[in-house]
C-alpha cells in the first residue's frame, strides 16, 4: 500500500510540475510559434515535437544509450537532407550536417550566428546572468591563450609527468585490477587543480573532485529544478564546489596580501585576482569561483574521456597498442600492408624508446612529446570515433538562408562531430580504426572537430594533447591490459563513458 501511495506521489508531482513548466515557458513557445510563424517561408523540413519539451527527450536519450548520432542520422535519411529543424531544450533549432555546414558556422561566428547555452548553464553558473554566458565566456577566452599557448605549456609538461607518475604509483601499480574512467578523471583533475589554482596535494584535490560529475550532467539537461532530477543534481554540487573554491579564493588572496611564497603567483587564479575589467573593476569572488568551476569541468572532464578510450582501444587493437609501445618492425610492416601507408617513420610509437632514454627521476619534456606523432595519431582516431565533445549550439543573429533554407533570427543551430567523424565521405570506411588517417595534412578541414573550430576551437586544445600523450606515456611503459567487460555499454552524458568505467586486468611488463 505504501509503494502504491508513493508512486502515486510520484506520478502526480511529475503531472503537477510537467503542467507548470508548460504554463510558464507558454511565453517562450509563444515567442516560438511568432518566430516560425513571421519566418515560414523555406523552413529546412523536421518535426518540432511536444509543447516545451520538442524533441529534447530523443535527443538526451539517444546519448544515454550510447548512440548520440542516431538523433542526427535517422533524420537526415528520413528528410534526405543535411539540415532539419527539430526544437531542443525548448528552444526552435536547426540541425546541421556535414563539413560544409561546420564551415559555414565557423566562419561566421559574430556575424549570422554566436554561441549559445541553454539556460540550464546560466542557472548553474549564476554570475554568468549578471552579463550573459556569452560575455563570459568572451572573457575568458581572452584571458586564456595566454596560459594555454604551446610556449606556456612547456613548463607543465614535466608537472604533469610527476603527477602521473604519482598517480600510477598509488592507484594502478601492484593491482591486478583496475577501473580506468575514475582514475583517469583522478589524473586529470589533479593536473587541472595544480594547473589553475596550484593545489597539488592529493587529499586537497580528492576533496571536491566527486561533485563534478553531476555537474557535467546537468549542464546540457532540461532545466526542471526537482529533486533527483540531473538539473537538480548539478545545481547542488556546483553549489558544493563553489564553497570550497570560495574558501580557497579567500586564502590566496591573504596569501597575495601577505606576500606568501606558498603559491605559484602564474597560475589562473592568481591571475583573475589581480585582473580588471576596460572601467578597472575587479572581478568578484563570485565571478572567478564560476570561472574557475567551468575551467576545472573543461579541464578534466574532455581529458578523462578521451583517456579512457585511448585505453579501451588499445586494449581491443593489440597490433596498435604494440606500435605505440616500440615501434616493432614485424607490426611496422604488418601495418604498411595493412593500410598502405607511405610514411613508416610515423608509426614509430617510441615510447619504450623515450622511457628507456631518461635517467632515473628524469622526467618528460617538449623534445620527447615532440617525438610522439603516432601516439598523437592514435589518440586522434580515438576521438574521431569517441569524440568527448558531442557538439555544440550556435544562435543566429540575423535572418539568413543557409543551403537553400530560411534560418529566423533567433532560432538555435546545432552541429554534430558525427556529421563528419562518422561520414564516408569526409572517413572512407568510418567505422574502421585508421591512425594513419592523421599523417601528413591529415583529414579535410572542417571534417575532423572533436575541439571545434574557427574563433571558437576550444582554447585547451595543446593543454590536452599534452595531458593525453603524458598519461599515455605512463600507462603504456608499465602495462598491457585486457577488458573485463567484452561488450560494455557506452552511455553518452554528455560525453561517452563506460557503464561500468571500464574495468581492465592489468599486465606489468617484465623488468
Amino acid at each position: 500500500m505504501e509503494l502504491f501511495f508513493l508512486c502515486g506521489f510520484i506520478l502526480f508531482t511529475l503531472f503537477v510540475s510537467v503542467s507548470f513548466s508548460y504554463l510558464f515557458f507558454q511565453k517562450t513557445n509563444n515567442k516560438s510559434s511568432s518566430m516560425i510563424a513571421a519566418n515560414t517561408n523555406n523552413l529546412p523540413p523536421g518535426n518540432m515535437g511536444l509543447p516545451y519539451l520538442g524533441e529534447s527527450l530523443q535527443f538526451l536519450n539517444t546519448g544515454r544509450k550510447g548512440h548520440p548520432e542516431k538523433f542526427i542520422f535517422d533524420r537526415v535519411a528520413k528528410y534526405s537532407s543535411n539540415i532539419f529543424k527539430t526544437s531542443i531544450l525548448a528552444e526552435p533549432t536547426v540541425v546541421v550536417c556535414g563539413a560544409t555546414a561546420n564551415k559555414f558556422l565557423f566562419s561566421n561566428e559574430n556575424k549570422l550566428v554566436q554561441a549559445w547555452w541553454p539556460d540550464s548553464v546560466n542557472k548553474i553558473f549564476p554570475s554568468s546572468t549578471q552579463t550573459s554566458s556569452k560575455e563570459e565566456s568572451k572573457k575568458m577566452r581572452k584571458m586564456l591563450p595566454n596560459f594555454l599557448k604551446p610556449e606556456a605549456l612547456m613548463r607543465y609538461i614535466g608537472m604533469m609527468d610527476s603527477i602521473a607518475q604519482q598517480h600510477f604509483q598509488s592507484g594502478w601499480e601492484n593491482k591486478e585490477q583496475v577501473t580506468v574512467f575514475p582514475l583517469a578523471k583522478r589524473y586529470t583533475f589533479w593536473v587541472a587543480c595544480k594547473v589553475f589554482l596550484s593545489i597539488q596535494d592529493p587529499k586537497h584535490v580528492a576533496k571536491f573532485a566527486d561533485p563534478f560529475n553531476d555537474v557535467a550532467s546537468g549542464i546540457i539537461s532540461i532545466p526542471i529544478n526537482l529533486p533527483g532530477t540531473s538539473f537538480n543534481k548539478a545545481i547542488k554540487a556546483s553549489n558544493q564546489i563553489r564553497k570550497e573554491l570560495l574558501s580557497i579564493i579567500e586564502q590566496r588572496k591573504i596569501d597575495l596580501a601577505a606576500n606568501k611564497p606558498t603559491h605559484d603567483n602564474q597560475d589562473i587564479l592568481s591571475h583573475m585576482l589581480v585582473a580588471t575589467d576596460d572601467n578597472g573593476q575587479h572581478m568578484t569572488d563570485l565571478d572567478i569561483a564560476d570561472k574557475i568551476l567551468g575551467l576545472l569541468i573543461g579541464g578534466h572532464d574532455t581529458g578523462s574521456a578521451a583517456i579512457t578510450f585511448i585505453v579501451k582501444y588499445l586494449s581491443e587493437l593489440p597490433h596498435i597498442y604494440n606500435l605505440v609501445l616500440k615501434g616493432n618492425f614485424f607490426f611496422i610492416f604488418f601495418i604498411f600492408l595493412l593500410y598502405k601507408s607511405r610514411k613508416l617513420t610515423q608509426l614509430m610509437g617510441k615510447q619504450m624508446e623515450i622511457a628507456e632514454s631518461k635517467k632515473p627521476g628524469e622526467l618528460l619534456n617538449w623534445d620527447d612529446i615532440q617525438k610522439m606523432k603516432y601516439s598523437w595519431n592514435v589518440a586522434c582516431e580515438v576521438m574521431r570515433l569517441a569524440p568527448p565533445l558531442q557538439g555544440s549550439f550556435r544562435e543566429a543573429i540575423n535572418d539568413f538562408v543557409f543551403s537553400g533554407f530560411s534560418i529566423p533570427k533567433g532560432w538555435k543551430l546545432y552541429w554534430s562531430t558525427h556529421s563528419t567523424h562518422r561520414n564516408p565521405e569526409c572517413f572512407p570506411e568510418p567505422e574502421k580504426f585508421d591512425p594513419t588517417r592523421f599523417e601528413g595534412t591529415g583529414p579535410a578541414p572542417y571534417t575532423f572537430v572533436p575541439f571545434g573550430g574557427g574563433p571558437r576551437m576550444c582554447p585547451g586544445k595543446e593543454y590536452a594533447r599534452l595531458e593525453i600523450l603524458v598519461f599515455m606515456h605512463n600507462v603504456i611503459k608499465r602495462f598491457n591490459w585486457e577488458k573485463l567487460l567484452a561488450d560494455e555499454k557506452i552511455i553518452v552524458d554528455p560525453m561517452p563513458i563506460p557503464a561500468k568505467g571500464l574495468p581492465v586486468r592489468l599486465i606489468p611488463h617484465k623488468a
